[in-house]
């Protein structure tokens, strides 16, 4: 028989603040990373200290912020009112103590100027505040979130505004790093939303003059637009739409007073929702809705006045008011959307007609595909091919009451060997693996009409759960592991071609990553290094000194469960698929996986490296 546990006064524990951020970061910034993933915590840290700053340029002070990373080091400035110089330690280290819940001196405002910056203050190994204010300036320093040194109140002849100076904490945030594409994403979206402000990033200058439209051109290539961007604006909305010539899937920015919500919120189904009735309603038939929003691009923007979001980290809009006297947010983005694009149809008939014959052709597209998913759909459960493919994991990423749903993984790996390795040694909560049998199709300028004929792509679409979309992804992050030959980088290359084609969004959203693997394995009798190129091999030779043991793994297959479990587990290395801007997909599918042409060939010889191992 058990033994019945104690339960008395002792086991009643109450953390210091910092104590309970620094043991439960996660309910502060969602989960950790390492930097690879743009929603990494160390990216929430810099969020968090930038809203504070963007909450006075809303207010009117202060139209320039600067911020600087150097070395994992962040320093953010701004020219606002600055922190009242006798609330500057309360402001960083005191729970429920922020200016934001004063509604005369904030409003419509993101950040906190509590719980954000104290969660950035008890994360960081180094947490610096200046505030400069009426001729003086205060400054506390910290570490972990216990002060080291209370400056007096001095005089200062410097400008107005608050500085933040931190380093996130090795300890908690493991071999991370700061990617500078991520960073100027994020800023360029504080930019877009907000017209007038200036952000400079390491030197360089950021800003906006068409907010919502310099977003959807920013990060989409016009050559893939059917018809010029569609731009409106209201007081406390803001939307930008058009269709994109070949893309599937539909794809969605919404923001909240500036906030990113990267998970939507009521007024993504709200914009969604209104986007169907009003186009119903102008063209005066009934079609579906897939159909209007296929292959759409669009972008909203609204100012709600103390938005409730779901989370601290403010990624979902919960709020069903808009604030004030006005009325729900549905009906506000109905009533916006309704008024608005049906007017500029009217005005633009060109794009009216290019719209109809958009929703035409997707609707003959669903109708030729609904014969071929049903036949694929029986198919695999006849055959129940899934279980197969997938060793699928416990933990998912839909699985919004679980901690470690942003841990969830899927490995594509090629081959037994491989897949066997990585299955034995992963973590069967949130790590899942799904199985190549060889070099998939290529499926370049092909419809959407092979991923449910193809047996392999229809069985990784179904295991990802991405058929009507990402809103329903099953892992955040999706890993291609391969070997790190010509072969490995042909499989990488035909999965990238098949993402691109069908699912972009699962890219541009930051999904999809490379697993890097030791090509190297160094070791004595009592250290083994693994090195993941030459530099390192080097310098595992020179620490290990004797004549270590050097091994070279020729693929993922040599390497033994045991070994494996190093690489996938809380030091693994991962490198983010990124999309450049001012790439075409086209264009780019075309000249890397269309015919052999002469510009193709001319570049391979061009680019052609060749690799001597060293003897």
């Amino acid at each position: 028989m058990s033994q019945t546990s104690t339960y008395t006064e002792d086991n009643i524990k109450s953390l210091d603040w910092k104590e309970h951020i620094r043991m439960r970061p996660g309910m502060y910034i969602g989960k950790l990373g390492d930097g690879s993933a743009y929603d990494d915590g160390i990216y929430i840290l810099l969020k968090e200290v930038i809203d504070n700053s963007i909450d006075e340029f809303v207010m009117g002070a202060g139209k320039t912020i600067e911020i600087n990373i150097k070395e994992n080091i962040v320093i953010v400035r701004d020219y606002g009112r600055g922190i009242p110089l006798g609330k500057v330690s309360d402001v960083v280290s005191k729970m429920n103590t922020g200016g934001k819940y004063d509604s005369r001196a904030f409003k419509k405002s993101v950040g906190l100027n509590g719980v954000g910056t104290k969660a950035v203050n008890a994360l960081s190994s180094f947490f610096e505040v200046e505030s400069f204010r009426d001729g003086k300036l205060k400054k506390v320093t910290f570490e972990c979130g216990e002060i080291k040194i209370n400056d007096p109140i001095v005089e200062s002849s410097k400008r107005k505004g608050t500085k933040v100076l931190f380093r996130p904490d090795n300890k908690i945030f493991k071999n991370y790093k700061y990617r500078s594409e991520y960073v100027v994403r994020m800023l360029k979206y504080y930019v877009y939303l907000n017209p007038g402000l200036t952000i400079i990033f390491n030197g360089e200058k950021l800003r906006s003059d068409d907010g919502l439209k310099d977003l959807i051109e920013d990060n989409n290539n016009a050559e893939d637009f059917l018809y010029p961007i569609i731009h409106l604006k209201g007081n406390d909305i803001e939307i930008a739409l058009t269709h994109n010539k070949k893309l599937y899937s539909e794809e969605y920015y919404s923001f909240v007073n500036g906030q990113h919500t990267t998970q939507g919120g009521t007024h993504l189904s709200a914009l969604k929702e209104s986007l169907v009735k009003t186009i119903r309603e102008h063209y005066k038939k009934s079609y579906d809705s897939s159909d209007i929003r296929k292959s759409i691009l669009c972008a909203i923007s609204i100012k709600v006045m103390e938005p409730v979001f779901e989370s601290q980290t403010k990624t979902k809009l919960g709020s069903s008011e808009m604030g004030g006297n006005l009325p729900t947010v549905r009906t506000y983005i109905n009533d916006f959307i309704g008024k608005k694009l049906d007017n500029y149809l009217h005005q633009n008939p060109l794009i009216k007609d290019l719209i109809q014959k958009k929703i035409v052709q997707a609707e003959k597209e669903r109708k030729e595909l609904s014969g071929i998913r049903k036949l694929a759909r029986e198919r695999a459960k006849k055959s129940n091919l899934h279980n197969k493919k997938l060793r699928d994991c416990r933990v998912h990423l839909g699985d919004m009451n679980k901690d470690q749903r942003l841990d969830s993984t899927l490995f594509i790996t090629e081959g037994d060997s491989a897949s066997g390795s990585i299955t034995k040694s992963r973590n069967v909560n949130t790590q899942a693996v799904f199985s190549l049998r060889g070099k998939p199709l290529n499926s370049y300028s092909m419809t959407k009409k092979i991923v449910y004929e193809n047996e392999e792509f229809n069985l990784l679409q179904a295991a990802l759960n991405i058929e009507e979309g990402i809103e329903k992804l099953r892992y955040n992050k999706v890993v291609i592991a391969t070997d790190a030959d010509v072969d490995g980088m042909h499989i990488r290359l035909l999965l990238i071609t098949f993402f691109l084609q069908f699912f972009p969004e699962l890219i541009k959203e930051g999904h999809l990553f490379i697993l890097q693997t030791p090509l190297f394995r160094v070791r004595n009798k009592k250290e083994t290094i693994y090195c993941y190129n030459d530099l390192e091999k080097d310098s595992a030779i020179e620490k290990l000194s004797n004549k270590p043991e050097i091994t070279r793994f020729k693929g993922l297959g040599e390497i033994s469960p045991n070994e494996f479990k190093n690489f996938i587990g809380d030091s693994i290395r991962l490198d983010p698929v990124i999309i450049n801007k001012d790439t075409s997909i086209s264009k780019m599918l075309s000249f890397y996986m269309g015919k052999n042409t002469p510009e193709r060939q001319n570049f391979i010889i061009k680019n052609l490296k060749i690799d001597i191992d060293k003897l």
